[in-house]
C-alpha cells in the first residue's frame, strides 16, 4: 500500500478505555485515518466481514477468544489485511508466537503512545514492526543464543490457561471464559504440570509468579489480594 493518507483501521480489545486511547493516538496523528472499534474477536469478525480495513490492532489477551487465536483466523479469512498485535508483554516468546499466528507487527502497550502511530504506518506500506526494547530479544532468540524457559514451550491454549490458572481462576471459570469444558481444561492442567515438572497447582502459581506471568491484563485474585497487601 502507498502513502498513508486514507487508513482504514480497525482496533480491537475488551476495555473500552483502552480503545478510546489508541483511537485518540491513531485519529490525532493523521486527520485522514479512520479508526473503527471492536470489543471482542467475534465482534471484529463480523465487522470485517462487513467493512474493508488497512490495518488491524488486536490486543493479545481478551476473553473468550484470546488475540492469537483472533489473529489466526482473521490471517486466513483476509489475507491482505496488515495485523498489529498489542500486548502487555514485553516477553519475545509472545511476539514469536504472534508473528507466527500472522502478526506483521507487535507492540507493548507501555509503548503504545510513542510507539503505535508509526508502528501502524510501517505494516500498512508493507513492512515489520517490533518493539525496539524487543528486537534483540527476538533476534537471539530465533537465533539459539537464548535458551528458552519451559513455560514457552508450551502451545498457545496451555499458555493461555497457564496464566488463567496463575492468576487464581478456577477451572470452571476458566471453561467459561474460553468455552471448553471442565474436562478439557483439567486435562490441559495435567499436561501442563507435566511439561514444566511440577508436582500441583500450588507450585504451577509459584513458578508463574517467578516468571512474570501475572500481569494487570488479566484480571485474577491474587492480583487483588497482592493490590491489597
Amino acid at each position: 500500500m502507498e502513502g498513508d493518507d486514507a487508513l482504514h483501521i480497525l482496533i480491537v480489545d475488551d476495555h473500552a478505555i483502552v480503545r478510546e486511547g489508541l483511537k485518540r493516538i491513531l485519529e490525532g496523528t493523521h486527520q485522514a485515518w479512520r479508526v473503527v472499534e471492536a470489543a471482542s474477536g467475534l465482534e471484529a469478525l463480523d465487522v470485517l466481514r462487513c467493512t474493508p480495513f488497512d490495518v488491524a490492532v488486536f490486543d493479545i489477551s481478551m476473553p473468550g477468544m484470546s488475540g492469537l487465536e483472533l489473529l489466526r483466523r482473521v490471517h486466513a479469512e483476509f489475507p491482505r489485511l496488515r495485523l498489529l498485535m498489542l500486548s502487555m508483554h514485553a516477553e519475545e516468546q509472545y511476539a514469536l508466537r504472534a508473528f507466527k499466528a500472522g502478526a506483521n507487527g507487535y507492540v507493548t502497550k507501555d509503548c503504545a503512545s510513542r510507539e503505535l502511530a508509526g508502528a501502524v504506518r510501517k505494516v500498512a506500506a508493507g513492512g515489520v514492526y517490533v518493539s525496539a526494547g524487543l528486537a534483540e530479544r527476538v533476534v537471539l532468540q530465533l537465533n539459539g543464543t537464548r535458551e528458552p524457559a519451559l513455560y514457552e514451550r508450551l502451545s498457545d491454549r496451555e499458555l493461555d490457561i497457564m496464566r488463567r490458572l496463575v492468576a487464581g481462576h478456577r477451572p470452571t471459570e476458566i471453561a467459561n471464559e474460553l468455552h471448553l469444558s471442565v474436562k478439557t481444561v483439567s486435562t490441559h492442567k495435567s499436561r501442563i504440570l507435566e511439561r514444566l515438572q511440577l508436582p500441583n497447582l500450588a507450585a504451577l502459581i509459584r513458578y508463574g509468579i517467578e516468571q512474570g506471568l501475572l500481569t494487570d491484563d488479566l484480571p485474577g485474585r491474587l492480583l487483588v489480594q497482592r493490590r491489597g497487601e
